[in-house]
């Protein structure tokens, strides 16, 4: 074995249809919502309402999402995750280390990643969400050891918990704002949107919304954001279940009614632009905030393959590989 594949980083996003069409969004659906760490309701309960009416009715509805999104290169994330990989490689290089990337649902499984990383005698496994949720970070090393039980000679692994207030990944942040406002104007307000989560998650112990609010307060203080120049919210809701407040489209369609000139969203939870940014933030919420009275909506792009952030994600798995690279 050379020193060269000695160790490994692995990147790791949610996932994304393997098409934007209902057949092949309906496998990823089942595959992601039938995962307990994202739907923990008991099986009895839940099952019949993922078969008997999720799976039957979301998938038409999702795959047309999906298409007012989709690339020539395939699913945004997809993509853009690539891109990262590709971007870590090239800085990680120098150092030896091999770098690939896979998803917790569908394709490239977390199995297909590890294997593309056999030869490797250590591993950092480094989930490309900022903030931690046991439905995202725990998911994925669920899915981790899950494709290790058919490994003979395991891997030493590391697994990065979170980045929610790293200093590059701050700057990178604040980075991206910037250079949108140099080009384009900036906003009467900032709208930080994080993904959601239920209630019942964070009151059972997960530190997500205190991280989403670290994050969000480090960026503000960055962008030199008094405390009524900026609001964070929660996108994404799914179900009947209480989730965290204020909603993403609860606010945009407020400051819709109040008359807002133009406002600015960034999604600060997601380093990657994706369906959830493209079509829920950039399509949807413009829909939102004009349908009620607004002016102008802005939509910054996510981190995605920005050199900016591409250096703090190499310092990043660097830090976190502290002891390896010298060995």
């Amino acid at each position: 074995m050379t020193s060269a594949c000695r160790t490994g980083v692995l990147l790791v996003n949610l996932g994304s249809p393997e098409a934007p069409t209902a057949r092949a969004v309906r496998s990823y659906l089942k595959q992601f919502l039938s995962d307990r760490r994202v739907v923990d309701l008991p099986p009895a309960l839940w099952l019949p309402i993922l078969h008997g009416v999720v799976l039957t009715t979301r998938p038409r509805r999702s795959a047309r999402l999906y298409s007012s999104v989709w690339t020539e290169q395939g699913a945004p994330l997809l993509v853009n995750t690539r891109h990262q990989a590709a971007g870590l490689a090239t800085r990680l290089a120098p150092l030896g280390v091999r770098v690939g990337f896979a998803m917790t649902y569908g394709t490239p499984s977390l199995a297909d990643g590890l294997a593309a990383l056999a030869e490797c005698e250590r591993i950092l496994l480094l989930p490309l969400f900022p903030q931690y949720s046991a439905s995202t970070q725990g998911a994925a090393f669920d899915a981790v050891a899950t494709a290790l039980k058919r490994v003979r000679r395991l891997p030493a692994l590391r697994v990065v918990a979170d980045f929610h207030d790293q200093a590059g990944y701050i700057t990178a942040l604040a980075a991206g704002v910037r250079a949108y406002w140099a080009a384009k104007g900036r906003g009467e307000r900032l709208l930080m949107s994080f993904h959601g989560l239920p209630q019942r998650n964070v009151d059972a112990g997960d530190p997500y919304a205190d991280q989403c609010q670290r994050t969000a307060a480090l960026l503000a203080e960055a962008l030199d954001l008094g405390a009524g120049d900026w609001q964070l919210a929660y996108q994404s809701r799914f179900g009947r279940a209480r989730w965290l407040l204020p909603a993403t489209d609860a606010t945009l369609r407020a400051w819709g009614e109040q008359g807002l000139r133009r406002v600015d969203v960034v999604c600060p939870g997601f380093v990657s632009d994706c369906l959830e940014t493209l079509e829920e933030i950039a399509i949807g919420g413009r829909r939102i905030f004009l349908g009620a009275g607004g002016g102008q909506f802005h939509y910054i792009d996510c981190l995605n393959d920005g050199p900016v952030w591409l250096d703090a994600l190499a310092e990043l798995a660097r830090a976190e590989m502290a002891g390896w690279l010298d060995s």
